[in-house]
C-alpha cells in the first residue's frame, strides 16, 4: 500500500514538474509581448519568435541560476540581476530569428520586464 502511495506521489509530482515548465513559458511569454510592446528598439515579429525566445529565455535563465546562483531579475537580486536581466534579453537576439533589440532597449526592456514580471501573479521561477 505505501508503495503504491509513493507511485501515486511520484507521478503526482512529475505533472506538477511539467505544468510549471509550462506556466513559466507561457507567463515568459506574455511578459516578453507586453515588454517588447512597451520598449522602443524592441521587436519580436511573429507569434513564433516570441514562442522561442520564451523558451530560449527561460533555459538561459535556468542555466545561469543553475551554475551560478543568481537570478535575472532586477526586483530579485538588485543591479546584478538587473544586468542579468539585460545581458539575457540582448543574447536571446542571436538564438532566435524575427526578435532584434539594441543594447539601450535591454536595459529599458529589463526595467519593463522586471516591472511586469513583479506585478504578474503567480510563483514564475523554476
Amino acid at each position: 500500500m505505501s508503495d503504491n502511495q509513493s507511485n501515486t506521489q511520484t507521478s503526482q509530482t512529475g505533472m506538477g514538474t511539467v505544468g510549471q515548465i509550462i506556466t513559466r513559458l507561457v507567463v515568459s511569454a506574455i511578459v516578453l509581448a507586453i515588454t517588447a510592446f512597451f520598449t522602443p528598439g524592441f521587436s519580436i515579429n511573429s507569434i513564433w519568435s516570441l514562442a522561442v525566445a520564451a523558451v530560449v529565455l527561460t533555459v538561459i535563465d535556468y542555466l545561469i541560476a543553475k551554475f551560478t546562483g543568481l537570478q535575472a531579475s532586477p526586483f530579485g537580486k538588485g543591479f546584478v540581476g538587473f544586468v542579468l536581466a539585460a545581458v539575457i534579453l540582448y543574447v536571446t537576439q542571436f538564438f532566435v530569428a524575427g526578435y532584434t533589440i539594441s543594447w539601450m532597449a535591454a536595459i529599458v526592456g529589463a526595467v519593463v520586464y522586471g516591472i511586469i514580471d513583479y506585478f504578474i501573479p503567480g510563483e514564475q521561477r523554476m
